[in-house]
C-alpha cells in the first residue's frame, strides 16, 4: 500500500522537530494501554500549516538515544473532545520508565490517515493498533527508513 499524502504536505515532509515532553491526559498507558510521549504547545503551534490533523508515521529518539518507529496523533482527538490541539506520540518500543523532561526528537515521514471520530473505546484502540502495524510496515521502506539515520537524530543538542 502506498500512502500519497497532498501536495502542500509533501513539501514539507519529512519535518524534523523536538522538545520537552510533558505531561499528557494519561490516557495513553491508562487506558488505552498505548503510552504516547507528548510535546509542549510552542512545538504544537510551530507545525507547518500543511499539517493537517491525523495520522502520521515516523523516526523517534529519547534524550539522544537510539532511534525508533513512531506514529503520531496530530490533532484535537475528538473521541475525548479535547480542546487544546495536540501532538502525541507512540514510539514503538518500550522505555520502562517515566519520559517526562525528556528530549522527544522526532522525524514526521509520512501520513497514514485523516483524524476521526470513533463509537466506542475499543473502536478508538482496534484503529491505533491497525495505524500502529501500518506504520511498522511504511517504516521498513527504503523511502522512509533513511530518516532513522538522519544527522538530525546524530546531533547532542
Amino acid at each position: 500500500m502506498k500512502i500519497k499524502p497532498n501536495s502542500e504536505l509533501a513539501k514539507v515532509l519529512p519535518y524534523f522537530t523536538c522538545g520537552k515532553i510533558i505531561k499528557g491526559f494519561g490516557r495513553g498507558s491508562r487506558e488505552l494501554g498505548i503510552p504516547t510521549a507528548n510535546f509542549p504547545e510552542d512545538v504544537v503551534k510551530s507545525l507547518p500549516e500543511a499539517v493537517n490533523r491525523g495520522i502520521y508515521f515516523g523516526w523517534a529518539s529519547v534524550d539522544n538515544g537510539p532511534v525508533y518507529k513512531m506514529v503520531m496523533s496530530i490533532g484535537w482527538n475528538p473521541y475525548y473532545d479535547n480542546t487544546e490541539k495536540s501532538m502525541e506520540t507512540h514510539i514503538m518500543h518500550n522505555f520502562n520508565r517515566d519520559l517526562y523532561g525528556s528530549v522527544l526528537k522526532v522525524c514526521i515521514a509520512g501520513y497514514l490517515r485523516a483524524e476521526m471520530n470513533f463509537n466506542s473505546l475499543d473502536a478508538l484502540i482496534e484503529a491505533i493498533q491497525n495505524d500502529i502495524k501500518q506504520a511498522s510496515e511504511q517504516l521498513d521502506k527504503s523511502e522512509y527508513k533513511q530518516y532513522s539515520d538522519h544527522p538530525f537524530f546524530q546531533n547532542q543538542e
